[in-house]
């Protein structure tokens, strides 16, 4: 009896480790209470289910922008039963941290990220890094400077973003439209200086401007995509020009700053502000017949696209190189009025 009872715990231990080695997991995207995804756990992969695993480096998550880019991520990746991981810098003047990003992303076994850089040449390095260890890139929103990508030895597979030049026309073009034959002084509220999303808004505007004859372009000043610096960028353009009766913003968190401006100076309803980005406070404000109108663009539609572009090139196995052009894709964005 003694002998049938250590053969029977014997088996039954046998079966129990057996069963401990077979129970393999596979790596999940977790989030952090900043919005970026943590780490997925020690020894997952999901190299046993053959399913690609990808990165997502946003500029930040301190704008409905980048959120809902987010949350169209996130929806897309779980109906093709993907694993993703979202990251983001935490505002959009953290350079190194976004770098760092990368760089931890590289130590792992990612087969491809879409990168939304915080300036055109930060991520550089590190996607020629990713070149060399076979990680797709695709780039979105914030275009890279080709250009010293190429020369670094670098490329990106795809380019997925909304034309910054157009939507900037579009908001002037709205002013022009408001203000109608009697026309009258405009301004502009630009971004961050550099940026390249805000000076392509700019100069989008700018040409819009320039083609009404109606129309003088008085001043453009920068807000760093801030609303406490657009509001007092507003408040002086309001004070220095008292005929003003257009402002376009390179974004809606200023344009909303700058309607309240307009309102703090009693000329509400006598000043058209259009914003950019179509937030849901911009939509709201519109409806509300305040803010005149925002050029809402479909982030969730451009972090969509830039996943299933690396997906296809993941289960295709595309072929990069240096020389290659990378693929535009444009997203359109449309002009949102109370009408």
């Amino acid at each position: 009896m003694k002998k049938l009872a250590v053969l029977l715990l014997t088996v039954f231990t046998l079966t129990m480790i057996l069963a401990a080695c077979g129970n393999g997991g596979t790596a999940t995207s977790t989030t952090k209470g900043d919005g970026s995804a943590a780490p997925a756990s020690e020894g997952a992969s999901d190299t046993k289910t053959g399913k690609p695993k990808i990165a997502v480096i946003l500029k930040t998550l301190n704008s409905p922008f980048w959120t809902e880019m987010r949350d169209g991520i996130k929806k897309e990746a779980e109906e093709k039963g993907i694993d993703v991981e979202i990251f983001a810098a935490q505002d959009e003047t953290d350079l190194q941290g976004q770098v760092k990003i990368f760089e931890d992303i590289l130590s792992r076994d990612f087969d491809g990220v879409a990168v939304a850089p915080l300036t055109p040449v930060n991520l550089i390095p590190s996607i020629v890094q990713a070149n060399k260890k076979g990680i797709y890139v695709v780039n979105i929103d914030e275009k890279i400077n080709m250009n010293e990508l190429k020369n670094a030895g670098g490329y990106v597979l795809a380019f997925a973003t909304s034309d910054n030049e157009k939507i900037g026309a579009q908001g002037a073009k709205a002013i022009v439209d408001a203000l109608g034959k009697q026309g009258g002084e405009v301004a502009i509220i630009e971004g961050k200086a550099g940026n390249a999303s805000g000076e392509s808004r700019k100069k989008g505007a700018e040409s819009a401007f320039a083609a009404a004859s109606q129309i003088k372009l008085v001043d453009s000043q920068p807000a760093d995509w801030d609303r406490q610096k657009a509001l007092d960028v507003a408040a002086n353009l309001l004070q220095r020009y008292p005929n003003l009766k257009g402002i376009y913003a390179a974004n809606d968190t200023m344009a909303l700053a700058a309607q309240q401006a307009v309102e703090n100076a009693g000329k509400a309803g006598q000043v058209v502000v259009v914003g950019t980005d179509g937030d849901q406070e911009a939509r709201d404000s519109v409806a509300a017949g305040s803010l005149y109108a925002t050029i809402a663009q479909d982030p969730a539609e451009i972090g969509i696209t830039s996943l299933n572009k690396l997906i296809d090139a993941i289960n295709t196995k595309k072929q990069g190189s240096v020389d290659a052009e990378p693929e535009t894709v444009w997203i359109d964005a449309k002009l949102i009025t109370k009408k």
